[in-house]
């Protein structure tokens, strides 16, 4: 049985879910990574990658490692798009690392309130004897008031306003994640067209990544190959996780293809994987979602 490396353990449950049916798929049939690449269409790299939490396999994976280890199809398939929809609630880019600072800032005002001692006013000058304990206790008088004594212990204004203050801080962070989200779904919405121009105005202060995702498709052919007019790359490496101009070229060029990676936004996400993952198997090249040269040859051709 192979020695398996620890799944990483920020990887949500369900994708969790997912690789470890499948290797325990490749150890009760003793695949080695060769036969599982020779038998499914699929390197061994791009195996290793799967199997090791970096990246959900697609779908015609999943579906030949059921079909050659004799497993359930249907219920290996429904385990793989619960997976991928998990993969797609991932926070990442510039929205993750907002939403760690968020955590540490509401964690850091949080302990500054706890660790703050709660001050008491000392008891006037006029205040009532303390009442002996015991037998010889006496009871207070009916209709008197109580005492400033008796009274539970008040929080000072320093402590007050360090609470104000991080509810503030809270509620400025939540709402610009909000913005945030909005701005995006609206992108993905138009296919990657930017937001109109006052409503970007509003929005700039609240989140300047928002602007980043301005991306255009203008096509020319030039001796022969394709360019979408924002990068001229023909051999980089990008893959899933990356951003930038290089992404938004590999989008327009996918669709010009005729294949869809979703909006135009610069983001290399699963959509954008899928798609690159398609035109490799169209143009018979090595599947394993990453533009390489030879992806970038089939781009540009």
């Amino acid at each position: 049985m192979s020695r398996w490396k620890a799944l990483p353990a920020e990887l949500d449950p369900r994708v969790r879910q997912l690789l470890v049916r499948l290797r325990r798929l490749k150890d009760h049939n003793g695949l080695t990574m060769r036969q599982l690449a020779a038998r499914t269409g699929y390197s061994a790299k791009s195996w290793e990658r799967y199997l090791s939490g970096r990246s959900v396999p697609p779908r015609d994976a999943v579906e030949a490692m059921a079909r050659i280890c004799g497993d359930d199809a249907v219920r290996l398939l429904a385990l793989h798009e619960v997976a991928v929809e998990a993969w797609r609630d991932k926070p990442s880019g510039t929205q993750e690392q907002a939403t760690r600072e968020q955590a540490t800032r509401e964690q850091s005002t949080q302990e500054q309130g706890v660790t703050e001692p709660a001050v008491m006013e000392p008891a006037p000058s006029d205040a009532a004897p303390p009442v002996p304990a015991g037998p010889e206790a006496v009871a207070p008088e009916p209709g008197t008031m109580p005492t400033r004594a008796a009274e539970g212990p008040r929080i000072s204004r320093r402590s007050l306003s360090i609470v104000l203050v991080a509810g503030c801080v809270a509620l400025v962070l939540a709402a610009s994640a909000a913005v945030f989200v909005a701005v995006r779904f609206v992108g993905d919405e138009k296919g990657g067209a930017p937001a109109p121009a006052g409503h970007a105005a509003s929005t700039a202060a609240a989140s300047p990544a928002a602007t980043k995702a301005a991306y255009r498709c203008r096509l020319e052919r030039i001796d022969g190959r394709w360019y979408a007019g924002n990068s001229r790359a023909t051999d980089a490496t990008v893959a899933y996780g990356d951003s930038g101009p290089q992404v938004a070229e590999v989008q327009c060029l996918l669709r010009r293809a005729g294949i869809s990676p979703g909006g135009i936004d610069g983001m290399f996400g699963p959509l954008t994987m899928g798609a690159v993952e398609r035109l490799q198997k169209q143009a018979h090249l090595d599947v394993d979602g990453i533009a390489g040269p030879n992806t970038w040859k089939a781009l540009r051709g």
